[in-house]
């Protein structure tokens, strides 16, 4: 059997080395127009910042290395111009010759990924990225002409990547995102509230929802916006992508309505001797088949590429689905996801409840102790649908263990009884991830009902009475508007100063408290609901919103 692999990336070069280990007797050829092969797409951003200091530590293979080791033969350079399905060929251009011939196939596998949206005219200044090349021409620019500022346009994980990079090599930074907020297909607007004022206390300014109409090239770099007009030494361009989808739509395989490859539970396209994989094609949610979106992540390419090369060889394992688990460091400070924002599930019609709670990531005596601001989406029956964290040290395992729970449909009661490790210096005896469990519950339990920030405008044209169970010094330093005082500790004694019959809407500064002040006035007959995450929550979103 001949298998030709084109793209020598994540998916391609995964590909390649599960089918040789399957079959030491399959010739395998992988085309790849760049010249570079298995590189570390995802740690591009890190070596311009000098995290990673070497250039050959961005490269894991060679085609000399992947020749060695698996008897596979990779072309670099090049570019398969014309898949011809009748005849089983690719039409390919060698780039270093100008050479075009022929290369016939028994199964081909497609590996193009996703190039950027929209390129700007590069130019001395103004640089996209996306390959090594690209991080090679931004490097040396650093390196020799020394820039004081640059813009980064684009506010998702390569631009938010650059933007700690270049901070790390003291530039000043602007960044540029055309959505509402950054992180737009990770995170819900709150939940990136703690991100942009946190990227605005290193001293980042951030522009959201604007386009930029126009980039001019000069001895410094103008960025227009409708808005704005902003100068720099240098653009970097990191927007969006699309799916590198030109050699399968002219062989005629099939689309979706974005113009991702389609595919069948093996990658099989319509055509049951091509299989695509990684950025360019579509995917199914795992917890709803019936909904489809693309997600470019390197993760979901490998694992693409070990079940293609399997079923190729016979063995059956069908890809089930994505849950968008993600994750993004910037400084100290870590954003995690994994299965359905409120944002996807409110678009889709699902039915949903969701609970905040900001536990320490470790024991709170333990030294560096930090809060986890953890969001949790789930159903009415309780099902977990979904989780993000922006947190610090420990965000990462937390959205693991919540990811590990969507797979294995549990619901908040089994996060309640988790047993999970715990050591002063890792977590606590209650976790993170069983305090979200419990609250949860109770939520789903009824002995407890939230409002939330959203909420806050609206129910004050009620008759309700917001009442403050923070301390003395807590209330002076920060609280609602109007806001009846009375500390949780005193509750109990002066609950008379309230009036039954009108709804109780409680808080204090992450939930706790004002959940043991809604249990207790519960029982005595008052209607009372808690503010879902707390002024910490509510008067983050002001911050965030105060600066925008």
């Amino acid at each position: 059997m001949k298998i030709v692999i084109i793209g020598a990336v994540a998916g391609g070069a995964t590909a390649a080395a599960r089918l040789r280990r399957l079959d030491e007797k399959a010739e395998i050829v992988v085309l790849e127009r760049g010249a570079f092969v298995s590189f570390a797409n995802c740690g591009l951003p890190y070596y311009i910042g000098g995290v990673i200091p070497k250039r050959e530590h961005l490269l894991l293979q060679t085609p000399k290395g992947f020749h060695d080791r698996y008897r596979v033969e990779v072309r670099v350079e090049n570019q398969v111009e014309k898949i011809e399905r009748d005849r089983k060929v690719v039409v390919v251009r060698d780039l270093k010759t100008n050479t075009v011939y022929e290369e016939s196939y028994d199964k081909l596998i497609l590996s193009p990924g996703a190039e950027p949206k929209m390129r700007y005219q590069e130019a001395e200044r103004i640089f996209s990225l996306r390959d090594v090349p690209d991080t090679l021409a931004i490097k040396g620019f650093i390196d020799t002409k020394k820039p004081q500022s640059a813009i980064v346009v684009g506010g998702g994980y390569i631009g938010l990547e650059m933007v700690e990079n270049l901070l790390k090599q003291n530039i000043q930074v602007s960044l540029i995102g055309s959505a509402p907020q950054l992180l737009n297909g990770m995170l819900d607007r709150e939940m990136a509230s703690f991100l942009h004022n946190y990227l605005r206390s290193k001293g980042v300014k951030i522009y959201l929802g604007e386009r930029v109409e126009e980039i001019i090239d000069g001895e410094k770099v103008t960025v227009v916006t409708k808005k704005n007009r902003l100068q720099a030494d240098m653009v970097i361009s990191a927007i969006g992508v699309a799916p590198e989808n030109q050699l399968a739509k002219d062989a005629g395989l099939a689309l979706g309505v974005k113009g991702h490859i389609l595919t069948n539970e093996y990658m099989q396209t319509n055509d049951d001797d091509i299989y695509a994989i990684g950025d360019a094609c579509q995917v199914k949610y795992y917890q709803y088949p019936e909904l489809e979106t693309a997600l470019p992540l390197a993760g979901v390419a490998n694992k693409q590429a070990r079940l293609v090369a399997d079923h190729i060889m016979g063995i059956n394992h069908p890809f089930n689905g994505v849950q968008g688990t993600s994750v993004l460091g910037f400084m100290e400070m870590v954003c995690a996801a994994t299965g359905f924002s409120e944002k996807m599930l409110k678009n889709n019609n699902i039915p949903y409840k969701k609970v905040y709670v900001f536990p320490a990531n470790h024991a709170g005596y333990y030294p560096n102790s930090k809060p986890l601001n953890f969001k949790l989406l789930f159903s009415p029956e309780g099902v977990i649908l979904g989780a993000q964290i922006v947190g610090f040290e420990g965000t990462d395992k937390r959205i693991d263990i919540i990811s590990t729970a969507i797979r294995a449909k549990m619901t908040v009661e089994d996060l309640c009884q988790l047993e999970l490790c715990y050591a002063p210096a890792f977590g606590n005896a209650k976790d993170a991830v069983n305090i979200a469990g419990f609250v949860a519950q109770n939520y789903l339990d009824g002995l407890v009902d939230f409002f939330y920030p959203e909420d806050i405008e609206n129910l004050r044209q009620t008759d309700g009475i917001f009442l403050d169970v923070t301390t003395k010094k807590e209330f002076e330093k920060r609280h609602l508007q109007g806001a009846v005082h009375i500390p949780i500790d005193q509750l109990r004694a002066r609950m008379q100063e309230l009036d039954k019959s009108k709804p109780i809407y409680i808080n204090c500064a992450v939930g706790l408290r004002g959940y043991v002040a809604s249990r207790i006035l519960s029982q005595e007959g008052f209607k009372c609901r808690n503010l879902a995450g707390g002024l910490a929550l509510y008067q983050n979103i002001l911050l965030d919103q105060q600066n925008s």
